[in-house]
């Protein structure tokens, strides 16, 4: 993680780079397989074979759209269009005696994605993050969640292993909620000289906001579902346990706070279709049905919820969703869960605005992704989003709230230092 003031951050394995550089070009000759397979079908079976590969794929991004717009038998025509299109590229090319084409076509493909991936984890680009020795706490207060992330808490044996380092660790009751923050503040009047969180990136950033508060470190320790805050710091997410190794040999990252209508978030704050989602008390147990249930009218050109933002001069009009986080992601696949931010110390907000009025927009958002005119990637210092509405939905590191409008989005540059273990992936 950068060789910073200790100079012993964690370094890429060795010869890494040199896998990557094969891995991408294997990557790229598997592209050109699939070109000249194509160009051998075109040769072979005329422009028929690709004029309908290409319909296929205009009517499988039509049936998806449908399935996901739409309720009751439109929503069975585009499943059934979304399996039938493709399928029918497959009989026609087998009509045709392309089959062993279709074959090669479809390994190159899986090849070239294969690698490709393989490529990009194996790149370990050097961390922009600079890390600083840090001092040992001496009086470390460690707030967990013991339901957070499936019951993490209790399985990784946190609780144990940090008093072990000597850390004071308050476990929440989940039949009496409580405020962490005000849980938090109290710690710091007691002389705690770090906070940390064992949970989810809601409650991670209230607490946060309190050592960003009191200029007190705060360690992350990833016991929630998904943990893209974690993530993003470089942490273990699948054995939270190692996070507590900062209470004995840590080091120290200056990362920006977001900051949205008073209130602090580490990830992202979702205006629009997403938040609306989030509102409902049955998606917390099912998270796609409900979702699926509810698109229909948050997609739909006239009942659907729309926003305006303003991303310092910038003005983006009548959007279904806003998506605005604390330092961009380095690709929209944030939207799927996905995505990863390079740093988390640049100084700037993300923010991804989408707009899908039709299947005509869907398939040109599905094939054209960041040059799609339905979306829109823009990095700025201060979001303002407003409605048609006194008061709109809005999920904060995924945490259902409702706020007044205008929403207003900025950044609190350098103002957490987060302890992460010298030792990390």
């Amino acid at each position: 993680m950068g060789d910073g003031g200790s100079g012993r951050g964690r370094a890429a394995a060795p010869g890494g780079d040199g896998v990557a550089r094969l891995l991408a070009r294997l990557a790229v000759l598997g592209l050109a397989g699939d070109v000249l397979v194509l160009a051998f079908a075109v040769g072979e079976g005329s422009l028929v074979v690709l004029g309908g590969g290409l319909l296929g794929l205009v009517l499988c991004v039509v049936g998806l759209w449908w399935f996901v717009a739409h309720r009751g038998l439109v929503r069975f025509l585009g499943a059934l269009l979304a399996v039938a299109a493709p399928a029918a590229v497959l009989v026609l090319l087998t009509f045709e005696g392309l089959w062993l084409l279709a074959l090669l076509l479809a390994v190159c493909w899986a090849a070239t994605l294969a690698c490709a991936r393989a490529a990009l984890r194996r790149s370990r680009p050097e961390r922009p993050m600079r890390a600083v020795a840090a001092v040992r706490p001496e009086r470390p207060l460690l707030i967990m969640n013991p339901v957070s992330g499936g019951g993490k808490v209790e399985r990784f044996r946190l609780v144990g292993r940090a008093e072990e380092l000597g850390a004071r660790v308050i476990l929440l009751d989940p039949a009496a909620p409580a405020d962490v923050a005000a849980l938090a503040r109290r710690g710091v009047a007691e002389g705690a000289d770090l906070l940390g969180v064992a949970g989810g990136d809601g409650t991670q950033a209230l607490v946060a906001a309190v050592a960003a508060e009191h200029g007190v470190p705060f360690l992350v320790i990833p016991a929630g579902t998904r943990n893209h805050f974690a993530m993003d710091l470089g942490l273990d997410r699948a054995d939270p346990s190692r996070a507590l190794e900062a209470l004995a040999d840590g080091e120290e990252l200056r990362v920006d706070l977001g900051d949205v209508a008073g209130r602090a978030f580490v990830n992202t704050v979702s205006f629009g279709v997403y938040a609306d989602v989030v509102q409902h008390p049955e998606y917390r147990d099912n998270k796609t049905g409900t979702a699926l249930n509810l698109l229909p009218e948050l997609l739909a050109g006239d009942e659907g919820r729309r926003l305006d933002a303003r991303v310092d001069g910038d003005a983006l009009d009548g959007r279904q969703a806003l998506l605005v986080s604390n330092n961009p992601y380095a690709s929209p696949d944030v939207l799927s869960g996905a995505g990863r931010r390079p740093r988390l110390d640049g100084g700037v907000l993300g923010v991804l605005a989408v707009k899908v009025e039709g299947a005509a927009h869907a398939a040109d958002l599905a094939v054209w992704g960041t040059q799609s005119q339905g979306l829109s990637a823009l990095t700025g210092r201060r979001v303002e989003v407003t409605a048609d509405a006194d008061e709109i939905p809005v999920a904060v590191d995924g945490e259902a709230l409702r706020m007044e409008t205008p929403v207003v989005c900025a950044l609190r540059p350098g103002a957490l230092r987060v302890l992460v273990p010298r030792d990390r992936p």
